[in-house]
């Protein structure tokens, strides 16, 4: 997302209703606050400090930072707006997974005070980790349909419900999501199924549909890659709860709009 896309919808959805009427003016417009915030996940930027000395807005460092914190609150909005978008353009096919969203080294999980309140132990296949998971739906278009953050220590299937609730179509999913309940309370009858891939140790036979179904599940896996690598999703650098999550925000805006 550039500039003029920032401001195209800072216009339709008329966010300048949150600008100051009263007082100083910002020293760094909210529309330029939120595009250097998309630059600087876009471009994989690690800290507040390097995007500031590229730049050199006319506010001082610290004001940069809070208004970035500040204005997340606007980018979520943009991007929900988006999400209000995709579902009417969504395709068939859908994807739902997860990702683990580490805050610290495991080390340090225990002196570890900023997210400590919503934070917990979970694992992954590549071990244990200290803080928070994503959870996604996409379809069939890599276009993001739904996201929902929680602990680290809660299971994929106690959310798939909640995040898919508005949404229609056919559903893929890995075996963490193999639920027979699952599949039975999610089912509606010429709305919406679930297809969860079989875990390893149940020998269940699959049909020739099932199985290409289960491929295109690479597309959401290749999205979370993205996010991870080349937009800046994971981070233990924020020093407030509300960087936190503004990274994250920043981060799914960046990466799911061109």
């Amino acid at each position: 997302m550039n500039y003029y896309t920032v401001r195209w919808f800072y216009a339709q959805l008329k966010l300048n209703k949150f600008e100051k009427t009263k007082g100083r003016k910002l020293a760094l417009p909210i529309i330029d606050t939120i595009s250097l915030a998309l630059f600087k996940q876009k471009q994989n930027i690690l800290t507040k400090k390097s995007l500031f000395e590229i730049f050199k807005p006319k506010c001082t460092y610290k004001t940069l930072v809070v208004n970035l914190n500040r204005f997340a609150q606007l980018a979520l909005i943009i991007l929900l707006s988006l999400l209000k978008i995709n579902h009417k353009q969504a395709s068939l096919v859908k994807h739902t997974d997860s990702t683990d969203l580490p805050v610290c080294l495991p080390k340090n999980a225990p002196n570890h005070k900023t997210m400590h309140f919503f934070s917990g132990w979970g694992k992954t296949g590549k071990g244990w980790f200290y803080g928070l998971k994503l959870h996604l739906t996409t379809d069939l278009n890599r276009k993001l349909l739904n996201f929902k953050f929680t602990s680290g220590n809660i299971q994929d299937s106690q959310v798939f419900m909640s995040l898919n609730k508005n949404l229609e179509g056919i559903f893929v999913a890995d075996a963490g999501y193999c639920s027979e309940q699952l599949n039975q309370e999610f089912y509606q009858e010429g709305k919406r199924i679930l297809f969860a891939k079989p875990k390893k140790n149940m020998k269940k036979l699959i049909t020739a549909f099932q199985y290409h179904l289960y491929n295109t599940r690479t597309l959401i896996e290749i999205s979370i890659r993205n996010l991870k690598l080349f937009h800046g999703l994971v981070t233990s650098l924020p020093r407030s709860a509300n960087g936190y999550l503004a990274n994250y925000i920043y981060s799914l805006l960046s990466c799911f709009v061109s």
